[in-house]
């Protein structure tokens, strides 16, 4: 079983960043590949970035390639989000998620099998 915790949203201007954290309880989490999603109003729930467990593979989704770098610290059972250079479109709910699944399914939620409570992000243009 793991828990999962995100922080670090908020409000910010457009061309600014944010640093998001996912805070995991649970020996495992070090198994886990990591990932977050979002979820504007409306919208679907959408894959942002993976990370595997060693953090020597990451994906992005196209939308945020090169904004936006995932790590993680399998020390502190924390992954985090760094987004620059933030855009109106960037505005959602942010969620981390867990998963055993290898890489062609790190795009897809159902592949995760614990999720956070998310996190809200919010871009003033």
């Amino acid at each position: 079983q793991v828990q999962l915790v995100e922080s670090g949203g908020g409000l910010v201007q457009a061309g600014g960043s944010l640093r998001l954290s996912c805070a995991a309880s649970g020996r495992t989490f070090s198994r886990y590949v990591m990932g977050w999603f979002r979820q504007a109003p409306g919208k679907e729930r959408d894959f942002v970035a993976a990370i595997a467990w060693s953090g020597g593979i990451t994906d992005y989704a196209d939308s945020v390639k090169g904004r936006f770098t995932i790590s993680r610290d399998n020390a502190k059972n924390t992954v985090y989000l760094q987004m620059n250079s933030l855009q109106s479109e960037d505005t959602a709910v942010y969620y981390c998620a867990a998963t055993g699944s290898g890489p062609s399914r790190w795009r897809f939620q159902y592949s995760y099998n614990y999720w956070g409570q998310g996190t809200q992000v919010t871009v003033s243009s």
